[in-house]
């Protein structure tokens, strides 16, 4: 029995869920996973027997729990420093954390407008002028890490620091909401984007949302 729980949302839908399940399997841990489907009558009900927030993913470990995203990054750098999950640079490491805590808190237009659905494919919906403001937003933040910092590092695997890292897994689920909803990209973006993509861990999430039996109706627009 692992040592460490997860505790996550249909992978389909579940962008905050992503983005924790990323960070553990950068991490190199160990975990078991659990996943309980949301936007059902019980959701709540089964939700708010792991999570004290009422929201996913959560996290556990040796009695304690982490119930959000980023917690869950700082927690498993902290446990697992080997693992990088932050740039060693100060610097970097700075950026890195301001990035990720503005994709956490900001774009709500864009989460609003292209929720996270890995399987389908809308192109054009939801490009209002908001939302494309956000995106531009989102892609000068890639590029300006990646100019930046991405070359400084040990090793450049196309990531915005180099390596796979929290704030990688933190625009994970706007990699694929630009591919559902048909998001253009110059070449440097594309290749982020791509690299995301590739990742082995990413590809593995991919393939269990798309053989997901689940559909939430709100989000299966036509």
């Amino acid at each position: 029995m692992s040592e460490f729980t997860l505790v996550i949302g249909n992978k389909n839908y579940s962008s905050w869920s992503l983005r924790g399940w990323l960070v553990c399997k950068a991490a190199g841990i160990d975990f078991e996973e659990v996943l309980v489907r949301l936007y059902e009558p019980d959701s709540k009900t089964q939700v708010a027997r792991y999570s004290p927030s009422g929201l996913l993913p959560v996290l556990t470990h040796g009695g304690l729990s982490i119930w959000d995203s980023l917690s869950i990054g700082e927690y498993l750098h902290e446990l697992r420093p080997e693992a990088k999950l932050w740039p060693e640079a100060a610097a970097a490491r700075a950026v890195a954390r301001s990035v990720a805590a503005e994709m956490h808190s900001s774009f709500a237009e864009l989460r609003r407008e292209m929720p996270m659905n890995i399987r389908a494919s809308f192109p054009g919906h939801g490009h209002t002028p908001e939302v494309l403001a956000q995106v531009q937003r989102i892609v000068g933040m890639w590029l300006d890490c990646r100019k930046r910092f991405a070359g400084s590092s040990p090793r450049d695997d196309g990531f915005l620091f180099g390596t796979f890292g929290v704030a990688d897994a933190m625009f994970a689920p706007i990699v694929t909401r630009f591919r559902t909803y048909g998001v253009k990209l110059d070449s440097e973006a594309q290749r982020y984007s791509d690299a995301v993509m590739g990742h082995d861990a990413m590809k593995e999430w991919c393939d269990a949302a798309r053989h997901e039996p689940w559909l939430v109706a709100e989000y299966e627009f036509r």
